[in-house]
């Protein structure tokens, strides 16, 4: 019996030390980010690239994932706007079946994004590839992030960490309730893997050679065919 009762008492103690470090977390990351997010495509300062951050174009039921349209409906905006010169679709393709910065490149081109100002990036398998990826693999100091506004929070803090100045556009969120909580409930956790990460020095899964993202005014002309990829 006094057993069960150690054991009891030492969970109880683990979650409460988990929810307090939660806590934590998440007040430091929102107050770190405060003032970069903003809902506004008019009142956004340009940046070269936006970092356009991946999830999948289908929900669990198999229907179009409004998390997904959103994003690629404010990164479209953006770039009709002069916001952005370029979108650095940055997602998960481990596996053949799964490419989430194609269906990103598809989606924008269907917008009416030249597929020249569109960068693929192939190795975006989570937020910190995505953020790190974007300075050392295609040399961005500078971003515009996009995403839904709890995502562009940690994905703020992730840019600060690296010495990335970067402000935030968030997309709007359509969604159930329970679906809200559920993805509110992921996206705490995931700040509390982050914070270990970066205290750990957590790097990509992979880098590889730096991919050179040219000025716009060099391109006098789009052609189907010549988007950057890796």
């Amino acid at each position: 019996m006094k057993s069960y009762k150690r054991i009891l008492l030492g969970l109880v103690t683990l979650f409460g030390l988990l929810t307090i470090f939660t806590l934590i977390v998440n007040l430091k990351v929102s107050s770190t980010v405060n003032g970069r997010i903003y809902d506004c495509v008019d009142s956004i300062p340009h940046n070269k690239v936006a970092l356009l951050l991946g999830t999948n174009p289908l929900n669990r039921l198999g229907r179009p994932n409004t998390y997904f349209t959103n994003r690629i409906k404010i990164a479209a905006e953006l770039f009709h706007a002069g916001k952005v010169d370029y979108i650095l679709a940055s997602g998960d393709n481990h596996i053949e079946s799964y490419d989430e910065p194609t269906a990103m490149r598809d989606s924008l081109i269907a917008r009416g994004v030249p597929e020249g100002r569109i960068i693929l990036d192939f190795a975006g398998f989570r937020t910190l590839d995505s953020v790190i990826r974007a300075k050392e693999v295609f040399g961005c100091d500078s971003l515009t992030i996009i995403s839904q506004s709890d995502h562009c929070e940690r994905a703020l803090y992730l840019a600060e960490a690296n010495e990335i100045t970067a402000v935030s556009i968030s997309a709007p969120i359509r969604a159930g309730r329970w679906v809200r909580v559920r993805l509110t409930f992921r996206e705490w956790l995931a700040r509390d893997k982050m914070m270990l990460d970066l205290w750990f020095g957590k790097q990509p899964h992979f880098l590889g050679e730096k991919i050179i993202i040219p000025e716009p005014m060099k391109q006098k002309s789009y052609s189907t065919n010549d988007g950057l990829t890796m």
